[in-house]
């Protein structure tokens, strides 16, 4: 199979190339990405010389970038993980999060539809809003109505929207899936956990939002890379696959928990003013991607957790050479 990878060399998008190249040797990568500030190409360093990966520099919002490099490299499926996605970025510069998420996956759309090649939107459970933190019982399904917060996931959602319409309009085989928050190596240090991480190392503040009981959803990265093979490979076209990690946690017992792994004090969470719109709770019902793709996370969250805090502390240069960017 030959796959192009928008945004490979962001955290989500280099760690399932990584993944691809392991588990399955005789697939062709392309990576498509902008190098944007949250892109590293030293992220993607040691896979730049392998025969079946390609680099390619452009935007997705760049139409003759887009449909040269698809109909040179005549991928499979185009795997779109670009995208704008950190949310205070987006309450401050909207108009940047809508047309890298709405226009550049339209393009890529609209690109796959003239080349006759699947897509597959990578989305975030943030589209559904949120749900009360006490009703412990209540979960978002595929089925769940779209209620988002902030602008980055009305981006998302709207993007959704548009693929799913792309499906019933002109018969393109499209499929979703729509993650809870990931953590694991090579994530950009302004996310809670790696932000964390860097913070205790040098006995720094760590901020954390409102009275931090908002709680997410937790799932390490490579969980979701799996997840999101096993769809490109044997979903179901016009399909929405929820997944999730089945670790709620919330923000101040992360922190404390990264503190502990760390040997640091408690003394160093900061407690700061909410964030406009902060969303108070998530939780993924995956029970559809386990019984039709025979998917589950496998990874517990203080094991995967402790991979990331060691990976950190021993990948320095890598922190540095993003921060630059910033």
């Amino acid at each position: 199979m030959v796959l192009l990878v928008t945004g490979g060399a962001g955290f989500i998008g280099s760690n399932f190339i990584f993944y691809q190249l392991k588990n399955h040797p005789e697939d062709r990568i392309i990576c498509l990405d902008k190098l944007t500030y949250a892109g590293n190409a030293e992220t993607l360093k040691s896979v730049k010389d392998k025969h079946n990966f390609r680099f390619i520099k452009a935007d997705i919002c760049d139409k003759k970038a887009v449909e040269k490099a698809i109909a040179e490299e005549k991928p499979d499926i185009v795997i779109n993980f670009a995208a704008e996605s950190h949310v205070d970025r987006s309450i401050n510069n909207t108009s940047l999060f809508f047309q890298t998420n709405i226009i550049g996956t339209q393009i890529l759309l609209d690109a796959c539809r003239k080349y006759k090649v699947r897509f597959h939107q990578i989305s975030t459970d943030e589209v559904y809003g949120d749900l009360p933190i006490e009703r412990t019982d209540l979960c978002f399904t595929e089925k769940t109505l779209l209620n988002p917060s902030s602008p980055y996931s009305a981006s998302k959602a709207s993007a959704d929207l548009i693929v799913l319409s792309y499906c019933k309009t002109y018969g393109l085989y499209a499929t979703i899936t729509r993650c809870s928050n990931n953590y694991g190596s090579y994530q950009h240090p302004e996310k809670l956990i790696p932000l964390t991480i860097l913070c205790a190392l040098e006995n720094k503040p760590i901020p954390v939002y409102g009275n931090g009981k908002n709680v997410r959803d937790w799932i390490f990265v490579e969980d979701h890379c799996r997840a999101v093979d096993f769809v490109i490979r044997c979903g179901k076209a016009g399909e929405i696959y929820n997944i999730g990690g089945g670790s709620e946690k919330n923000n101040t017992d992360v922190v404390g928990k990264i503190l502990e792994i760390m040997d640091k004090p408690k003394s160093l969470i900061t407690y700061v003013a909410d964030r406009p719109g902060h969303d108070r709770r998530y939780a993924v019902d995956y029970s559809k991607i386990e019984k039709e793709l025979l998917w589950k996370p496998e990874t517990d969250f203080d094991t995967g957790l402790e991979s990331t805090v060691k990976w950190y502390l021993k990948n320095e240069a890598w922190v540095k050479s993003i921060k630059s960017k910033a």
